[in-house]
């Protein structure tokens, strides 16, 4: 915008200066002209009266003149300047008029004076270069003036166009930092009117937004309070139970309710805190959460993992409830019996991936699409996949695995492309 800006005003400029300077330019070279033919036509008013005073006065008059003056005499002699009568000098014998007539050489002016003895013709030739002279010199001096004036025009346009420019990229740079979840970030109104209101109008959507988080974390935040009472309800038929593994089982079930219930709490008030986890851990925990249930459904897991650590930039919570997602739908949506595994490698450049894979029947072709589901769930179990490993830069891709059933790949980025906080 700001190169735009300039280039119009020097367009603009050009336009101006050749509209003013082109005239101008010729003006100067008439005035030129006129100046030296009106000299020459005063040398020859100052012969006009020794006309026919005597040969000898005016051969006097004639030399030393500024310009080359030849007199016709009616019979046929040159007086000054040696010169052969031209069509012009004939022209002025013969009807007794003054004119100028253009030639190779320059002007050419001619003034009849009649006399009793017959008509003398005083001629003259103004050269070019006196008709020009000065003309080149006004047209640098012009040209020069032109360029000079281009020149702070540019200056003046780049000043405006820096002070029309910057504001605005100062709201593209605080729509970033609010995209990158910097909520803080505020515009300074600054420029032409119409900007400091976009800049008021950002700043209010800013504020808007904070706020409205604000009322969704304490909503979330009221879920501990709301579910204290059917959880603690639930806890006392556990206990009430005569079957002591049914009422453990019960109880672990609670547990995992509340744990779920303060992750979505922890993970709604959290703000720029830890960011990363070691997935190797994270992983290897949840497949074994998930390996008793898989036991008592008769379920081969096959297991891929790493022994030691590896980071990678996404909260552990996140993470674990991604993993949880996936292995869910495996056991909510294939026969038992049916085989699953999981396996977790680096990555080359940091991060790792996180595959999940199942002998069952497959995902439906929008699978990904949130709320879709082939069997009657909520289809929200791929989409929390997604948004937990996009909030981390990574992706999600799901795709028929090579022996049949279903494929879900997850790339994870290191900790150190961990995006800005």
């Amino acid at each position: 915008m700001r190169r735009r800006l300039t280039l119009l005003v020097a367009a603009t400029t050009c336009l101006i200066l050749i509209a003013f300077l082109a005239p101008l330019a010729l003006l100067v070279r008439q005035v030129a002209e006129d100046r030296a033919i009106s000299r020459a036509n005063g040398v020859l008013q100052t012969i006009v009266p020794l006309v026919g005073t005597g040969a000898d006065e005016l051969s006097l008059a004639v030399q030393g003149q500024p310009v080359p003056v030849s007199v016709f005499t009616p019979d046929g002699a040159v007086i000054g300047q040696a010169a052969a009568p031209t069509p012009a000098v004939r022209l002025a014998a013969a009807k007794g008029e003054s004119f100028a007539v253009a030639t190779g050489a320059g002007r050419e002016i001619v003034v009849p004076v009649v006399t009793g003895p017959g008509t003398y013709v005083i001629r003259t030739v103004v050269p070019a270069a006196e008709l020009n002279r000065g003309v080149a010199r006004s047209w640098l001096v012009l040209a020069g003036l032109g360029v000079a004036l281009v020149l702070l025009g540019l200056v003046v346009a780049d000043r405006l166009a820096r002070t029309l420019v910057a504001p605005i990229a100062d709201l593209s740079a605080v729509s970033h930092r609010l995209a990158r979840a910097e909520l803080s970030a505020r515009a300074a109104p600054a420029g032409p009117p119409e900007v400091r209101e976009v800049a008021a109008a950002l700043n209010h959507l800013a504020g808007r937004i904070q706020d409205l988080l604000r009322e969704e974390r304490e909503q979330v935040a009221d879920l501990s309070h709301r579910l204290r009472t059917p959880l603690t309800a639930l806890r006392l038929e556990a206990e009430s139970l005569r079957d002591p593994d049914e009422a453990a089982r019960v109880a672990a079930a609670a547990d995992g309710i509340q744990r779920a219930v303060t992750a979505v709490i922890q993970q709604a008030r959290r703000r720029g805190g830890e960011r990363a986890c070691d997935a190797a851990a994270v992983v290897a925990d949840r497949v074994a959460f998930w390996a008793v249930l898989a036991e008592d459904t008769d379920r081969r897991v096959r297991r891929e993992l790493p022994p030691g650590p590896l980071p990678v930039a996404i909260p552990a919570d996140e993470l674990a409830a991604a993993l949880d997602a996936l292995l869910g739908n495996v056991f909510a949506h294939t026969p038992d019996g049916t085989a699953f595994g999981v396996s977790l490698a680096a990555r080359p450049g940091g991060g790792a991936v996180l595959t999940v894979s199942d002998d069952g029947p497959g995902f439906p072709p929008d699978a990904l699409r949130r709320g879709s589901s082939g069997s009657g769930s909520t289809g929200l179990g791929l989409d929390i996949a997604r948004r937990a490993a996009e909030s981390g830069g990574g992706s999600l891709r799901v795709e028929p695995a090579p022996g049949g059933g279903a494929y879900v790949r997850i790339d994870l980025t290191g900790v150190n492309a961990l995006p800005p906080a």
